[in-house]
């Protein structure tokens, strides 16, 4: 069974006029899950520097234990590369599960003053 890199419940705060989660909040969080994978590859300081391909799938809503898994496609020299797949357990239904959101982001391992650096060594 996988883990996820992050687990949390999304409340009344987060959300939109039509009663679903922002999207800005998901993102905040699939950018969190990305990090944590990241730092698996070196205990070092990574940034954001591009999110491609995120595709909101289903709503999320008020209640929702919204879970993000992680994969890393690809490590360079400087950067790794993150899948992240958002999944939604419905309050009401915690039987239904279902893929709302997909992303991939890229991150840059940086210095103290905000060069890159190499992941490894």
């Amino acid at each position: 069974m996988r883990e996820p890199a992050i687990r949390v419940i999304l409340l009344p705060r987060d959300t939109n006029a039509q009663g679903s989660i922002f999207g800005g909040v998901l993102l905040s969080h699939i950018d969190l899950a990305g990090v944590t994978e990241a730092r698996k590859h070196a205990a070092k300081r990574f940034v954001t520097v591009a999110m491609k391909e995120v595709v909101f799938k289903k709503p999320v809503f008020v209640g929702d234990t919204v879970s993000f898994y992680t994969t890393t496609k690809k490590v360079g020299t400087t950067s790794v590369t993150i899948h992240v797949e958002v999944e939604a357990q419905r309050w009401q239904d915690p039987s239904e599960r279902v893929i709302v959101t997909e992303a991939e982001i890229t991150f840059v391992c940086i210095d103290d003053k905000g060069q890159p650096i190499p992941i490894k060594g």
